[in-house]
């Protein structure tokens, strides 16, 4: 019992942690992936996967707000 706690816990501290990175960090996510397509030529794999990496962190992290948002909504019905 004490393992599934322990998944439980790790389980939860990972999704708080992607809510909170998609809540307060998708501004300068996007503004920074912005300036960088502006000023720069994407010939860097690295800085493409980066990217890519920080939208999708961003979209999941959207995607399990809106999901807690509508199960919170749900609950007060």
């Amino acid at each position: 019992m004490y393992i599934c706690r322990k998944e439980d816990r790790l389980r939860s501290f990972i999704k708080y942690t992607l809510l909170w990175v998609s809540q307060n960090l998708s501004i300068p996510f996007w503004t920074v992936g912005h300036i960088h397509l502006m000023t720069t030529i994407y010939e860097d794999i690295i800085e493409l996967t980066m990217s890519l990496g920080m939208n999708i962190i961003v979209g999941v992290g959207f995607y399990i707000g809106w999901l807690d948002y509508k199960n919170e909504i749900k609950n007060k019905k």
